[in-house]
């Protein structure tokens, strides 16, 4: 028992020998990486960063000649630019989604065969508390996990409050449904209720804009309220049009965030996040195109959604 603990305490280049059997592999190993980081399912988490510590090992099937040869070996630098790359993609909330991402983007290596991934927050409390995993090229090759398929462009549309109310909003929601692509629906906030601290001002304006999707949703049963990109890249292949409930992805986001909450450009942002070519303003006035994406502004009731 004694052993066993040691083990799970131990570095995890300890792990992968004990597991390895009569079978020892070539490892490459990361030790004591740290960086910071905003992470975390809690309340308090959110606006700050704090400090995290990752110890990775990766079991190599490296040529039998080398040949003192970079490009034939696994890089070092794939461990640490792993790391960067999944803490760039979005915010987290849990280390285990984190460790997984991690140990899925070695594994795509064709040299890594089994990667061993710790992860510690640091600034949670007096000692350090984290996540160990262990994931083989096996598991990662599974079914279901092959490569992604070609990313949809769907025609993102923001409707005002005026144009919510209006009499030719079901003609809009026809033409839109009939456009030939996937369709995702933003709107602006009802209320505009004040607060003084700016992270919660954030929380209302969000909040506003979510309870007029729902007001939405419940003229029209085509608009169907989702909140995470997994809901929206399966509603894009059913062809369900899908009105965005914006918390999850903003608070959710690094690096490019919103910086204001504010009908169009929130849905402008989003579109770029989305991968969207084209969006549509209904009853607002437009913000101008972004060279990913361009802005069509509909000024009456007889303009054609679609060119």
């Amino acid at each position: 028992m004694s052993e066993e603990i040691s083990q799970a305490f131990g570095h995890p280049e300890e792990r992968s020998r004990a597991l390895s059997g009569d079978s020892p592999a070539d490892r490459i190993s990361l030790r004591d990486h740290l960086t910071s980081v905003e992470i975390g399912a809690f309340q308090q988490e959110r606006g700050t960063d704090q400090r995290l510590r990752f110890n990775i090992v990766v079991e190599v099937r490296n040529p039998a000649e080398i040949a003192d040869d970079v490009d034939r070996i696994l890089s070092y630098d794939t461990l640490t630019d792993s790391i960067a790359a999944e803490l760039a993609a979005e915010r987290l909330n849990l280390l285990e989604t984190l460790a997984e991402r991690i140990a899925a983007r070695i594994l795509r290596e064709p040299a890594a065969d089994r990667c061993f991934v710790r992860i510690e927050k640091l600034d949670r409390g007096p000692g350090a508390l984290g996540v160990e995993i262990v994931r083989s090229r096996a598991e990662a090759a599974s079914p279901g996990q092959g490569a992604a398929e070609t990313q949809p462009d769907p025609l993102i549309c923001y409707l005002s409050q005026p144009a919510i109310a209006a009499p030719l909003l079901p003609g809009w929601l026809d033409q839109l449904q009939n456009c030939g692509r996937p369709v995702i629906l933003c709107c602006g906030p009802a209320v505009h209720a004040q607060a003084t601290s700016a992270l919660v001002q954030r929380r209302i304006d969000l909040l506003a804009i979510e309870q007029t999707a729902w007001i939405l949703a419940g003229q029209d049963r085509r608009c169907v309220v989702v909140a995470s990109r997994t809901e929206l890249d399966w509603a894009m292949t059913q062809g369900q049009i899908s009105l965005w409930a914006p918390s999850k992805i903003v608070l959710d986001a690094v690096g490019d965030r919103p910086e204001r909450i504010d009908g169009p450009g929130l849905a402008l942002w989003f579109a770029g996040v989305m991968g969207s070519s084209e969006m549509l303003v209904i009853g607002d006035k437009a913000p101008p195109s972004t060279e990913a994406t361009r802005v069509r502004q509909i000024t009456s009731g007889t303009e054609s959604l679609h060119p």
